[in-house]
């Protein structure tokens, strides 16, 4: 069997620790995971504001409900599903087109690349792909999130992650050279 790494022990102590109230442990796990959060929602969202807002009540929906975490090792996917689940909830009353949870369970198709490219251009071309596809790569590539995780946020099983970031990819690479093409001219 394999040792935990010290990360996933200091995260895992962090989740207890919060459990049971301490002031302090709320404080860090704030300043652990307010950034890599607020990076997840910025790229789901149109704009900084909006993400900071979703953001906030992600935190209140953490602080609620955090004793409903079961494992706490499981800390890192439980926070990214309360803030999938308030991205959602914002989304369907701010009554864009489609409301995230239809777009999620879509399977559109495009995934990334192998050759290096701008991360100005990868994110760009991240904004064109639709959310439920700019959702997976973000967790997986930027949010470096295990597929097993990404599952576990998604609520779906592991090897439908796998189909969709294949597809996800796909279109992205098609995107990035859409945007390569434009730039050589």
């Amino acid at each position: 069997m394999q040792a935990p790494d010290p990360k996933s022990l200091q995260r895992e102590l962090l989740a207890l620790r919060c459990t049971r109230g301490e002031r302090e442990a709320w404080e860090a796990l704030v300043a652990e995971f307010e950034r890599p959060l607020f990076y997840y929602l910025r790229r789901m969202l149109r704009g900084e504001d909006e993400a900071w807002v979703v953001l906030q009540e992600t935190w209140v929906r953490v602080f609620s409900s955090l004793a409903s975490l079961d494992d706490p090792r499981r800390l890192a996917p439980w926070l990214y599903g309360v803030a999938r689940r308030v991205l959602a909830q914002h989304l369907s009353l701010n009554a864009r087109d489609r409301s995230l949870g239809e777009e999620l369970d879509e399977a559109a198709a495009a995934p990334i690349a192998e050759e290096t490219h701008d991360p100005e251009r990868v994110h760009a071309a991240l904004a064109q792909l639709p959310i439920a596809q700019r959702e997976l790569l973000v967790l997986f590539f930027l949010e470096d999130l295990p597929l097993q995780a990404i599952a576990e946020v998604m609520d779906i099983p592991v090897g439908t992650v796998k189909s969709r970031m294949h597809h996800a990819r796909r279109a992205l690479a098609t995107i990035l050279s859409r945007l390569e093409a434009r730039h050589e001219q």
